[in-house]
């Protein structure tokens, strides 16, 4: 699904520096913070029993999702996330958060026992990422790097890519195919464990996978639709014709689907002395 998958490590190239498309998931913060799925409790949970301790810097936090879910696992939590209206709805949830990127963030001589980036680490330059984790985390400290896989029937997505590329044409995500092989998902998460890997500050990192499902009615997909990267920065009227074809396409269906996700995580533990 050609939107979707820019939420991950991969596609499109360089992302980092995509900044218009990055900074344009808080123009309707609310809408993506009551849309998108949290994360797999097994991976929070893994997350949490490898690190050495509860303090947690949550990078690109969104609107806090993932801080959330770590906080209520019993983590202290620092966001960093450059884009105010996602980060104003971070802290209405109760989460903490200075607003910058992570490669400007000062982190003023704190370290942290994990660093963790949910669906934003591909926004984060490849060349500053990891070596920036690594000077943050403490000894043993854990950095993981995780995001959906979002990748509804054909049925679906097929409909949605014919429309994408119909209404707009000259979006960078029109030309990708509707659908996407597991494996160009997991080239990404490798990627980034190359990065990791280069810094030489962290043991071999770890490649982690969960598998679930969510049933969505068409009102539910059409709410989450425009929180994707693909679609943020599209007119009005481009959005509405989009929606209705894939609406359309959910109602052919019965109007619901079942969208089985699989979560992927890069992840490593920091050695040696600071």
């Amino acid at each position: 699904m050609p939107t979707l998958p820019p939420e991950q490590p991969g596609p499109p190239p360089r992302p980092h520096e995509s900044r218009r498309t990055a900074e344009s998931f808080g123009t309707d913060a609310r809408r993506y913070d009551e849309a998108r799925p949290a994360y797999p409790d097994d991976l929070v949970a893994r997350v949490v029993a490898g690190s050495p301790g509860p303090d947690v810097l949550d990078v690109g936090c969104g609107t806090g999702i993932a801080a959330r879910q770590l906080r209520a696992a019993g983590c202290s939590v620092l966001g960093v996330e450059p884009d105010a209206r996602m980060a104003g709805l971070a802290r209405a949830h109760g989460v903490r958060v200075e607003e910058a990127t992570f490669e400007a963030w000062d982190p003023a001589g704190r370290t942290f026992d994990a660093v963790t980036a949910a669906q934003s680490w591909h926004w984060v330059d490849p060349a500053v990422g990891a070596a920036k984790a690594a000077r943050v985390l403490r000894p043993g400290g854990r950095l993981a790097v995780f995001g959906h896989v979002f990748e509804p029937p054909a049925e679906v997505a097929e409909p949605f890519a014919e429309a994408l590329r119909r209404v707009a044409p000259d979006s960078p995500f029109s030309g990708q195919p509707a659908r996407r092989p597991l494996d160009a998902y997991r080239a990404g998460y490798a990627r980034t464990a190359e990065q990791i890997r280069a810094t030489g500050h962290f043991r071999e990192p770890e490649q982690w996978r969960f598998d679930w499902e969510r049933p969505y009615t068409r009102d539910q997909w059409l709410d989450l639709l425009p929180t994707t990267g693909g679609l943020t920065r599209l007119r009005p009227g481009q959005l509405t014709a989009i929606l209705t074809a894939v609406g359309d396409a959910i109602d052919a269906l019965g109007g619901r689907f079942t969208m089985e996700y699989v979560t992927l995580a890069t992840t490593a533990v920091r050695v040696g002395d600071r």
